[in-house]
This record gives C-alpha cells, structure tokens and sequence, in this order.
C-alpha cells in the first residue's frame, strides 16, 4: 500500500509539473505582451492563472499521498522538503493574487517552481522512510513549516524585485548627463509600486523567518539539550535573518529605496536557495538530513 500510494504521489508531482509548464510558457507570453508594445490578449494570463490553481491541486494531492504513504507530515527529506517549499511559493503567490493583481510575476513563480520540483524529482527523490530520531517530535511539524511559509513570502518578493529592476531601468535613462523618463514596462506598475509590494510580501516573510530561528533554537535544545550550537544550517538561518533585517532597517529608517533595496532583496533570496541548496547539500552537521 505504501508503494502504491508513494507512486501515486509521484505521478500527481509529474502532472502538476506538466500543468505548471504550460502557465509558465502563457504567462512568459502574455509578460512579453506587457514588456512591449505588442498587442497580446490578456487571455493568456487568464488561462496561465487558472492552470496554476490546477497544478497546485495536483502537487497538494501529490504532497498528501507521500505523507499518508509515510505516516508523517511530508518535509523530512530534501524531496520532501521541495515538494513542501514549492507548493508554499505556489499559494503564497495564488493567495497574494487574491488580494493584489500580480499575476504578472506568474513567470517568475512558475519557472521557479518548476526548476526546483525538477531537480527535486531527478536528484532528490528517496523513496519513503523512517524518520531519524531527532526529526520525531511536533517541531518537525512546526518549525520547517513556518520555515517555508517564509521562504514562499520572500521569493514573491525576490520575483516582485526583479521586475523592479527591470522598470526602473526602463523608466529613466541618461541623455547628454540629464535624466529622462522613459515609457516603463508597458501595462505594468511603476517601479515604486513594484518596490512597495515586494517589501511588505517580505516583511511578512520576515516575520515567519524570525518565529523559525525561535522554534528552531527550542528545538534545539529539546533534541541536543542546547539552543544554539552554531551548527552550518543554524548559522546560514540567522544570515539570513540578518540580510533581510538589514533590507528592512535600512528602507525604513535609512531611507533607502530603489536599486538598493532591491539589490538586498535580491541577495537575501540568493542566501535562501543557498541554504536550501548548498548548505542541506555539501555541509555536514546536526541539521544533516537531506536523505541523500
């Protein structure tokens, strides 16, 4: 039963990326369409939408098959882990969309769920075991959670900076040493708005990430009977945290905006794919259990 539920769940985790492929390709189309002066449908953004939710279903059910194959909750490896993570940047951005119009940033989202769903089922995959004893306790459920609440918050924002980048650039250029406002990105938001959403998506994120040091170090000291013990994966959290308490500082008292602040986004979700990445994958210590 278990094998039958595991391949189940990963012909769900297969079918949600065929889903998002499309979106991906609709929403890179119908971003092109709003980068130029082409007349493009808004169709396309539409459909690209509408198929997200599906491949969202699709990877939620993917998601709760692999945990009811597992008995557990299912981010307990580095699979799990991105299968977990991009489901959550996927419904941040939906429910985000809910609220505000950036289906826009669908591009960005999509292409990289699906880069990372990809390395997750083609270097990543184990196949379901028992979790190691320090991993069997309730923070499990907590702590990586809310750890990838964050990391959904702050990859909106990363995607929301880029394009700030991109329409600020495009919005003012030099002449013969004077400044001239261009056009921007057609049918986009101005780079200030951009900047404006991006920074309250990552100040939300924020506040996840700093709850996941705090239930991380309680963990911690339930589990190795120390709160901090500057382990690898402990000290890249806390870089983490740094950078984008640095982000948040400095735009809120130090008033900086514009390529600055965009710059910090940028390199605070730079930390976070390394974390995920580099740090679960090359460096050994307590926080070891990529399962590969």
């Amino acid at each position: 039963m278990t094998d039958a539920l595991s391949q189940y769940s990963v012909l769900s985790l297969y079918s949600a990326m065929a889903v998002y492929a499309i979106a991906f390709v609709l929403f890179t189309i119908d971003l092109a369409g709003k980068t130029t002066e082409g007349k493009i449908s808004a169709r396309f953004q539409r459909i690209a939408y509408a198929l997200t939710w599906v491949g969202f279903a699709l990877q939620l059910t993917a998601g709760i098959l692999r945990g009811v194959a597992a008995h557990r909750v299912p981010w307990a490896n580095m699979y799990e882990f991105a299968m977990t993570g991009t489901l959550i940047i996927t419904g941040v951005f939906l429910v985000a969309n809910l609220k505000w119009n950036l289906r826009f940033v669908g591009t960005f989202t999509t292409g990289l769920v699906l880069i990372l769903l990809g390395l997750a089922a083609t270097r990543y995959y184990v196949e379901v075991v028992p979790l190691p004893p320090a991993l069997q306790s309730y923070w499990l459920v907590i702590h990586v959670f809310v750890a990838t609440l964050g990391t959904g918050f702050f990859s909106l924002g990363f995607s929301l900076s880029v394009l700030q980048l991109l329409q600020q650039r495009r919005e003012v250029a030099v002449h013969d040493g004077k400044k001239t406002r261009l056009t921007g990105l057609v049918k986009l938001p101005d780079a200030v708005a951009l900047e404006n959403y991006a920074y309250r998506l990552i100040i939300i994120g924020f506040i996840f990430w700093t709850f996941t040091l705090i239930a991380g170090a309680i963990w911690a000291e339930k589990a190795w009977g120390r709160y901090w013990g500057w382990d690898t994966k402990e000290v890249w959290t806390f870089i983490i945290w740094t950078i984008y308490a640095g982000y948040i500082h400095a735009r809120a008292t130090r008033g900086w905006r514009g390529t600055r602040s965009a710059v910090l986004a940028l390199v605070g979700f730079g930390a976070v794919m390394f974390n995920f990445t580099i740090v679960n994958i090359f460096f050994k210590g307590l926080h070891a259990y990529s399962g590969l």
